[in-house]
């Protein structure tokens, strides 16, 4: 696991609010992208992590709030300002289709393109590198179709699609639900060589056992403000349930429990 490094954040958020109507969802939230870290964000359903991951993809506007990246402060109008940003984030739906290959799902709306022909030679060449670079060995065909992969080889798909275009930053949102325990261990451990790469990586989950055993920070969340921040070295697995469930545990958390939940 990479150690707690001096680098300053790829991507960074800084007192952001984020309402819908008059429910207030994202109070003052600062959170932070490291590269070569894995990033855990955590929080119980309704805390506001879903409406975070938005907001940093550029589905949501922002109330107030910075979004700066690399430092300085950036302007975000969509999705689209986002991805040219080198971020992509991989939904737990995964958005691929089942009726296409991996080649054809990993370039599906950016196909690559010669005179006006689809250049399948160049994209299932660029599938393949890809998929090497990230040391995947579970999948025996780039033409394989979607609809026969397990669940993990699927996940895997989309997490090398998101690779792709040469991002910086992966948001994963409960990349192992549903999974069983080999093909957990599969994603896992790509999870951590996109870090090992230097990639900033945003694991969202509710599986503790996961978080504690990729992730080099934890982003704690409790209805919709930040109970902590902290490196996973320093927190146990108690105190991050406590945080989920509470927004304090002992000296860590929110000062005033009380007034968070008003």
């Amino acid at each position: 696991m990479t150690s707690e490094a001096a680098a300053s954040p790829l991507l960074e958020l800084r007192k952001v609010n984020k309402s819908f109507g008059v429910v207030h969802v994202l109070h003052d939230v600062d959170f932070a992208i490291y590269p070569g870290q894995v990033t855990a964000l955590v929080g119980d359903n309704g805390a506001g992590k879903s409406t975070l991951v938005k907001t940093i993809a550029g589905i949501y506007g922002r109330d107030n709030g910075e979004y700066l990246v690399d430092g300085a402060p950036v302007t975000v109008h969509g999705p689209r300002d986002v991805s040219a940003l080198g971020v992509e984030v991989v939904y737990q739906d995964l958005a691929l289709c089942d009726n296409l290959d991996i080649v054809e799902n990993m370039f599906l709306g950016r196909e690559l393109s010669t005179f006006g022909l689809l250049d399948d030679a160049a994209m299932e060449a660029k599938a393949r590198e890809t998929l090497a670079s990230l040391s995947v060995r579970t999948v025996k065909s780039v033409r394989q179709s979607v609809a026969s992969l397990s669940g993990g080889q699927r996940q895997t798909v989309a997490i090398a699609k998101a690779v792709l275009w040469n991002s910086r930053i992966v948001l994963l949102d409960e990349p192992t639900a549903a999974l069983g325990v080999a093909q957990t261990r599969q994603v896992l451990d790509l999870v951590r060589r996109l870090a090992d790469r230097g990639l900033g990586v945003v694991l969202i989950s509710h599986n503790m056992n996961d978080v504690f055993e990729v992730a080099d920070r934890i982003t704690a969340l409790y209805l919709g403000r930040v109970a902590a921040d902290v490196p996973t070295t320093e927190v146990t697995h108690n105190q991050v349930v406590e945080l989920i469930t509470a927004g304090r545990s002992g000296d860590l958390g929110i000062r005033d429990v009380a007034s968070a939940t008003i």
